[in-house]
């Protein structure tokens, strides 16, 4: 089975044995979700990365999210997806490309707003001591905008351990983070709750649109295949949690078949 590439191109399945996402970039976006620094870190340019609304493991039945970066590596995958009602979907698990756990999603059962909380997953060295993978410290929530206050905003990030900006924003009432526009059609932005700037971008994903195509043409790809672009110093592991946290809220409206005459 292929793969989507961010250039368009199918994976081959040596490529696809090969999940070497970088350790050190995991463990200093694990660092930021916790609200510490780096200043050896400094990201030099924006992080492309294509979103697959699909399991990485390639068996039948199962479900997931897939995202890989520029380079066509895995960078970030669910794999324990489920589309059931809130009350029975329990908790996502946000792992980077080997696999290693880095962000835990579960659904607030009793809210009036489709709030999801992001948990910090255990470290195998944590796990090792025998620590419960279910860490207890919340890093963040999103709650889906309700349709009643005619906004062009479709949810709301509020964090719990925050950074000066975030606390700042917190202050006057607002969120840390906002997404404007719509998911589901894959045409939203990620804005920074404190100024307004765009820290990430989501888009209809199109192939075959690249420099050397001198004719121009490309192919729009499914809903099920977008782009995520995130802006230089944010952190990446924060926006995809994020992500996958907006297909579960923003869902498609039942439609039923209309039978032609």
């Amino acid at each position: 089975m292929s793969r989507i590439h961010p250039n368009g191109t199918a994976e081959p399945s040596s490529s696809r044995r090969r999940r070497a996402a970088s350790a050190s970039g995991s463990a200093a976006a694990a660092r930021c979700c916790a609200g510490t620094s780096s200043s050896t870190t400094v990201a030099a340019a924006a992080a492309a990365y294509t979103v697959w609304m699909r399991s990485s493991m390639g068996f039948q039945g199962t479900d997931g999210v897939s995202a890989y970066d520029a380079a066509g590596e895995l960078a970030f995958r669910v794999d324990n997806y489920s589309r059931r009602p809130k009350l029975l979907a329990g908790e996502l698990l946000l792992m980077d490309g080997r696999g290693l756990p880095l962000l835990s999603l579960r659904p607030q059962i009793i809210s009036m707003h489709d709030q999801w909380n992001c948990y910090r997953s255990a470290s195998p060295e944590d796990e090792c001591q025998g620590k419960s993978a279910r860490s207890s410290q919340r890093l963040f929530s999103v709650r889906k905008c309700s349709a009643l206050l005619q906004s062009s905003r479709e949810a709301e990030v509020f964090f719990c351990t925050t950074t000066a900006a975030d606390r700042s924003a917190s202050d006057h009432g607002g969120p840390s983070f906002w997404v404007e526009g719509c998911f589901l059609r894959r045409s939203c932005k990620i804005r920074r709750g404190s100024d307004g700037e765009e820290v990430a971008r989501i888009a209809r994903k199109k192939a075959g649109a690249g420099d050397d195509n001198k004719a121009g043409a490309s192919t729009l790809l499914g809903e099920d295949v977008f782009s995520l672009v995130v802006q230089p110093g944010v952190d990446s592991v924060t926006i995809m949690a994020i992500v996958v946290v907006l297909d579960r809220i923003c869902r498609r409206p039942y439609t039923p078949l209309m039978c032609s005459s």
